[in-house]
C-alpha cells in the first residue's frame, strides 16, 4: 500500500499535545525495566487487520508521506517493517531524517506493546517494527533536484530482461566511484531473474522504478543519503547489432 505525502514532522508536533506519552518519550527504570502500552493497542489483534488500521492511521497522521508497510511472521512472531517511499522533504539531512523515522515509529507503536529487562536480556512485545527510507524516495529526491545522465524509459524492466541475451556487450560509462571497469566493454554470460553475470561479476538489476533503458543506455540508480543521484550508467550492444 503506497500514498502520496506533506510535512510529517510538522505533522507530529502539531498532533504532539494531544496524545499519551509516545514509545519514544517512555522512560527504563532504575533496574532496567521497560514497560509500554500503545493507546491503539488491542489484544489478540490478527495481523492483517492491525497492518490496515496502521495504514489509515498513519495516512491521517502524516498525509503528505508515500509509503510501503509489510508484515512479516517468524519463529520468534510478527514484525511490520514501513519504508518511506516518498515526501517532499530533504531527508539528506540527518537530524531532520532522524526526526521522522522517530515520529513514524512512535505512531506504529500505538498499536502494540513491549516490557522487556536490559539487564536481564528479557523482551516481551505484540509486534517488531522498522521505519526506513527506501531507494524508491532517494530517486525521486534525485529526479526533482539533481539528476545527471537520465535516459528515457522506452524499454520496462521486465521487456529488458527479456531482451538482453548471452553474448550482448555492456560497457560502463558512468559509475558513482572511479574504478578500472569504466569504459571497459565486458561481455554477458548469463540473465537471471535479478542480476546478469558479466564476465564472471553479477550486476544487480533494481526494482523497476530504479531502471531505465531507451534500448542503447540502460541507467541503474542506487542512490543514498550520501548521494540521491548515485548510479550506474551502460551502454548496451546487442550481439545481433
Amino acid at each position: 500500500m503506497t500514498h502520496s505525502i506533506g510535512s510529517p514532522v510538522d505533522a507530529a508536533h502539531a498532533i504532539a499535545g494531544n496524545e499519551p506519552l509516545l514509545y519514544s518519550e517512555t522512560p527504563t527504570d532504575e533496574r532496567g525495566n521497560f514497560a509500554y502500552t500503545g493507546d491503539l493497542f488491542r489484544a489478540r489483534e490478527d495481523l492483517a487487520s492491525l497492518c490496515a488500521r496502521i495504514d489509515v492511521h498513519l495516512r491521517c497522521q502524516f498525509p503528505a508521506l508515500g509509503f510501503s508497510l509489510v508484515r512479516t511472521r517468524f519463529a520468534g512472531g510478527r514484525k511490520i517493517k514501513l519504508e518511506i517511499a516518498d515526501t517532499p522533504m530533504d531527508l539528506r539531512d540527518p537530524l531532520l531524517r532522524d526526526a521522522l523515522l522517530a515520529a513514524v515509529r512512535d505512531q506504529i507503536e500505538r498499536f502494540g506493546f513491549m516490557r522487556s529487562n536490559i539487564y536481564q536480556d528479557y523482551m516481551s512485545v505484540s509486534f517488531f517494527s522498522e521505519v526506513a527510507i527506501g531507494k524508491d524516495y532517494w530517486m525521486r529526491l534525485a529526479a526533482r533536484t539533481e539528476l545527471q545522465n537520465p535516459v528515457e524509459p522506452r524499454l520496462s524492466l521486465a521487456q529488458f530482461k527479456r531482451t538482453i541475451k548471452p553474448g550482448d556487450i555492456l560497457r560502463l560509462i558512468h559509475a558513482p566511484w572511479d574504478g578500472r571497469n569504466l569504459g571497459i566493454e565486458r561481455r554477458v554470460d548469463a540473465v537471471r531473474s535479478g542480476d546478469i553475470i558479466i564476465a564472471g561479476s553479477y550486476l544487480t538489476l533494481p526494482r523497476a522504478a530504479g531502471f531505465a533503458c531507451d534500448g542503447r543506455q540502460i541507467r541503474i540508480a542506487m542512490g543514498d543519503a550520501t548521494d540521491p543521484d548515485a548510479h550506474l550508467l551502460y551502454e548496451w550492444t546487442r550481439c545481433s547489432d
